[in-house]
């Protein structure tokens, strides 16, 4: 069964920084696609970020220059580096694997960003 542990939500300021990880099995991160998504209470799931196994990246135009997705092979892990946040980023963020029509999603972890 494939597994994705998600860890690194939680409450901060605006302007503040939060990073996320995700931490799969090593047969999932070196051929999948990792990518973060997040949903806002009364919104769909929208892509926040995502990178290839080659490294290739995609960001969703609210965050670019924000945040940073990034693949830590040694470890089978992604991150989501998050600075400069905002209150409109509060949503949970949830971590996918996608190759071929294959799709896995973490559990999702809480993002709240408010003084």
């Amino acid at each position: 069964q494939v597994q994705l542990v998600e860890s690194g939500g939680g409450l901060v300021q605006p302007g503040g920084s939060l990073r996320l990880s995700c931490a799969t099995s090593r047969s999932i991160f070196i051929l999948y696609t990792m990518a973060w998504y997040r949903q806002a209470p009364g919104k769909e799931r929208e892509l926040v970020a995502s990178v290839t196994n080659g490294g290739s990246t995609v960001y969703e135009d609210s965050v670019k220059g924000r945040f940073t997705i990034a693949r830590e092979n040694a470890k089978n892990t992604v991150y989501l580096q998050m600075n400069s946040l905002k209150p409109e980023d509060t949503a949970v963020y949830y971590c996918n694997a996608a190759w071929s029509r294959s799709a896995y999603w973490g559990q999702g972890t809480q993002v709240t960003v408010s003084s």
